[in-house]
């Protein structure tokens, strides 16, 4: 592997937009002159399942999966979910998490009980954390789908990629009709 080489995974549920944000963070970083690559995990997205998606980049990168370990970013649009991929986060990695439950299955049926502080747990695993209200600030721009832009524009600060080049990776991957409210959603993460 290269040593130039960051990893971000994104961890989230069916629904939540984790594809077209993992869409928006590819084209935002080649726009930036990196070589990358991804893949995803979207088998039960339909009914709320976990989905997940490898991001890459760097000088050269030859495989889209992501090391065992070796996660730089855990980019999570659910707590639980993001919880349950820490063990992916490598020594000295950083988290960006959405502040959201999403009762899965077995919870909602009542077999099982929901974890008790996740954020509470993910920062005692991660001294880099950032727990973001992603629909407060979503329905702020105007739009409760927004809340994936929101989580990329707090994603943005910690990386070192132009403002410039984010906006122009989400005006051309956002369709024109929800671009406005995905360009403040964005700011607004970005503030967070």
């Amino acid at each position: 592997m290269s040593p130039d080489v960051k990893n971000i995974l994104l961890a989230g549920v069916g629904g939540q937009g984790t594809l077209l944000a993992s869409e928006i963070l590819s084209e935002t970083l080649m726009l930036a002159g990196f070589d990358v690559k991804k893949s995803e995990v979207h088998g039960m997205s339909q009914r709320g399942g976990s989905v997940t998606s490898h991001v890459r980049y760097g000088t050269k990168v030859y495989s889209p999966l992501i090391p065992d370990g070796q996660v730089d970013v855990l980019f999570g649009f659910e707590l639980l979910e993001t919880y349950r991929y820490l063990p992916t986060l490598r020594a000295g990695g950083a988290v960006v998490v959405n502040d959201l439950k999403v009762m899965p299955a077995t919870v909602a049926m009542g077999t099982e009980n929901y974890p008790v502080d996740i954020p509470g747990k993910i920062c005692s695993v991660c001294a880099d954390a950032k727990i973001v209200d992603g629909l407060d600030l979503a329905l702020k721009a105007g739009n409760a789908r927004t809340v994936n832009t929101v989580l990329l524009g707090a994603l943005s600060q910690r990386m070192e990629i132009g403002e410039e080049l984010w906006l122009a990776g989400l005006k051309k991957m956002v369709p024109e009709r929800f671009l406005k409210e995905n360009l403040a959603a964005f700011q607004l993460g970005r503030q967070a």
